[in-house]
């Protein structure tokens, strides 16, 4: 056996096409290179959102591996067909008489030689590839992928390592092809069918087909053998046992074929049975969970469930209701990680109606997870309590005494009442705390081990108390414009006057220098100041009705369109802020009533009961009096413009009749993992300090105004959530998104 390896090494050495070959192989170096260079010239020519829906040169062996295979394919097979070419193969059969062990003879020489040439070539595609890409490797896209990988980035150096393992593996393929097929044109073109032809057929194919079949192939299965961002839908077990079986088919071909009559039946047999078993292990299912849900089409892409849970968890054996979910199905381009779980705002929005609006946002995020939702308890128009009631609610004033504070929480709890009449136990049992407790039985109807959440505004309170009350089924959190459930009213207040002041002094600057502002040429500070002060003594009417505004009225409707002024540049919601602003001074307040009645069928902005009966179980009101006395002089402390604005939702809480039963507490962040934060000048520093809760953190800052960001389609801040959510990689801490150029 010794002699016959040693002298298969002699031919492999001295065979010229052997050198030729080789130093052929180097095209898949200048091929690699060479896509870099078209990439990185259309990068350039590229600006902003544009260069974030590229797609990935990963490790940059795109290009040049098929080629690098192709070569050591080849050298098997001339390995082979060579000596049947010039005869060669009668000498070397009398000199081994066993035609299997001449065979397998050959393969230690030419397992050695395409190792290391294998490596060598795979590292240096690589090297060259990111070279040429130079400072825009670490460009993060739209699918969470960076355009190109660093060597120290997770995972690249084995995928590197087990790419350049592949090729004496395909020289086996080579090997036992030409030993079946004798002539060195045949074999050539049959590696060109597997190599070449084959994954360029399965590209053509329909989705999800295109995927699947393509996940066979041999130069997609090195990424999926170690897991890594790439293509392809098999788990690493399974790539690696179908890679394995490529040469194990070939060779025991290539082993029939050389045997003489009625020899072959034994490799074929060995053969066969190591195939099966290979094919076996490729056969077995994913880890893909194992839901006893019944899904329904229930519109476009989305498909609907329902699951039952106690009304109140406390009583898991009591009455039951039935909570409505949907799934935009993972598209199956990618392995599946697991499942993403939306947490709507509101609190009280619908997460089917946010997928419905939004669903194309997740497009990237569906390579790999199916992304959930739900219609939560707390949405207003379930039918449980009439959704009139819900939204609708008290004018809320701010009390300047104990006995008006006592009148304010007699009002609240008459108008809570009206609604808690109707289902007195469903009422009680809105908090996020069991809105969280809804989302575990989902998780295990689903029978995910983890979830992924992706929160928006008031979702931040649910995901938040869902990894206190659940740390060990959280895969990750992202908390886009969060509400920060964790933080005191002193905190909260001096966060919230930081940003809509710094939102006013924005509006001011707009209003200075656009003619589209009616106050221009005026002090906006000054006039909005008198203004409410003034109505605070005096309130002002609006016109043929009973109605009118105190300066906290005004404060309460101006606060969405200060904060959101709209679209740029016109920025329509600070022009009407500055019309009805213009209207008010003169002694009507018709302007401010009439966008606030078309919003909520009310005069004056209502303390919403749906909202209240959330927020209020949740403990966002004032524990006491004397708390509220606190928190209130501090309030005229803060905010010089809005001063007694961000007292309004905790106002609503007093008197109320449930109690609270999903207070803040601190978050088990030993065990949980780290969390990504994204925020606008305005609700920045609320996520900021929600995912400062958990060690090793990080945000997103967007330098603009708006609120939910993956929602409404930010694709900076999509590429940094899909990031994080897909390979739990947190973007540097201060990483900035800045606004699209307006063309």
């Amino acid at each position: 056996m010794i002699d016959a390896i040693v002298s298969e090494w002699l031919k492999l050495r001295s065979l010229r096409s052997n050198l030729y070959l080789l130093a052929f192989s180097v095209l898949a170096v200048l091929l690699c290179a060479g896509l870099a260079f078209m990439v990185s010239r259309s990068f350039d020519n590229q600006a902003g959102d544009e260069r974030l829906v590229f797609t990935s040169i990963g490790a940059g062996l795109g290009a040049g591996l098929p080629v690098a295979y192709f070569v050591m394919a080849a050298l098997g097979a001339l390995s082979i067909t060579s000596e049947h070419a010039t005869g060669l193969i009668r000498t070397s059969l009398v000199a081994v008489p066993r035609r299997q062990l001449f065979l397998f003879a050959k393969i230690p020489a030419l397992a050695a030689v395409t190792l290391v040439a294998g490596e060598v070539l795979v590292f240096a595609m690589h090297v060259a590839a990111q070279a040429v890409l130079g400072d825009r490797a670490g460009q993060v896209l739209l699918d969470g992928r960076t355009l190109g990988v660093s060597l120290t980035d997770p995972g690249v150096a084995a995928e590197l390592l087990v790419a350049g393992a592949v090729m004496p593996l395909v020289a086996m393929v080579g090997l036992g092809l030409g030993a079946v097929i004798r002539s060195t044109a045949g074999s050539l073109v049959a590696l060109i069918m597997v190599l070449f032809v084959l994954p360029v057929v399965a590209q053509t194919l329909p989705s999800p087909w295109r995927s699947r079949i393509g996940s066979f192939m041999v130069e997609n299965l090195p990424n999926q053998i170690v897991a890594g961002d790439g293509p392809g839908i098999l788990p690493p077990l399974a790539a690696l046992a179908l890679l394995l079986a490529y040469p194990v088919v070939a060779l025991t071909a290539g082993a029939v074929a050389i045997a003489v009559r009625g020899r072959g039946i034994r490799p074929l047999v060995v053969g066969g049975l190591l195939a099966a078993l290979l094919a076996a292990v490729t056969a077995i299912p994913s880890s893909a969970a194992a839901s006893a849900l019944s899904w329904k089409a229930c519109g476009g892409d989305l498909e609907c469930a329902s699951v039952q849970v106690p009304v109140n968890w406390s009583k898991p054996s009591g009455r039951k209701i039935s909570i409505r979910i949907a799934r935009l199905p993972a598209t199956g381009t990618h392995r599946r990680i697991g499942a993403v779980f939306t947490v709507p705002g509101g609190p009280g929005g619908s997460g089917i109606d946010d997928l419905k609006k939004s669903g194309g946002n997740f497009t990237q995020l569906r390579q790999q997870f199916d992304v959930i939702t739900l219609e939560p308890r707390n949405t207003t128009d379930l039918g449980v309590i009439p959704f009139d009631c819900f939204a609708t609610g008290a004018w809320i004033t701010v009390p300047d005494n104990r006995p008006e504070y006592d009148r304010l929480a007699a009002k609240n709890r008459q108008y809570a009442e009206q609604c808690r009449k109707a289902d007195p136990e469903y009422f009680d049992n809105l908090d996020s705390g069991s809105v969280a407790r809804d989302i575990e039985a989902i998780r295990v109807a689903l029978g995910e081990e983890k979830l992924s959440f992706l929160a928006t505004s008031y979702g931040g309170v649910v995901a938040t108390t869902y990894a206190r009350l659940f740390p060990g089924a959280v895969r990750a959190v992202y908390v886009d414009g969060g509400v920060d459930h964790l933080a005191d009213h002193a905190t909260d207040l001096r966060m919230r006057y930081a940003a809509i002041e710094g939102q006013f002094t924005r509006l001011s600057a707009w209003c200075a220098s656009s003619d589209a502002c009616a106050l221009r040429g005026r002090d906006v500070g000054a006039v909005w100041r008198d203004l409410t002060a003034a109505a605070d003594r005096s309130p002002v009417p609006v016109k043929e009705t009973q109605v009118a505004y105190s300066g906290f009225d005004f404060k309460v409707a101006a606060a969405p369109d200060v904060i959101s002024p709209g679209p740029a540049p016109d920025f329509p919601n600070w022009q009407r802020f500055a019309r009805v602003v213009d209207q008010a001074v003169k002694g009507d307040a018709s302007g401010f009533a009439d966008y606030v009645e078309q919003a909520t069928k009310s005069k004056k902005v209502p303390s919403f009961r749906g909202m209240d009966a959330t927020h209020c179980t949740d403990g966002l009101g004032f524990a006491s009096y004397e708390e509220f006395q606190q928190v209130k002089a501090l309030d005229q402390q803060l905010s010089p413009n809005f001063a007694g604005n961000e007292l309004w939702h905790p106002l609503g809480c007093v008197g109320w009749p449930a109690p609270v039963t999903n207070p803040a507490k601190p978050l088990p962040a030993d065990r949980l993992p780290p969390f990504l934060g994204a925020g606008t000048w305005t609700d920045h520093a609320d996520v900021a300090d929600t995912v400062s809760r958990v060690p090793g953190s990080s945000t997103v800052r967007y330098n603009g105004s708006g609120h939910g960001l993956y929602l409404t389609g930010n694709q900076c801040t999509i590429s940094y959530a899909n990031r994080y959510l897909t390979f739990l990689r947190l973007p540097a801490k201060g990483t900035v998104c800045e606004p699209p150029t307006i063309k």
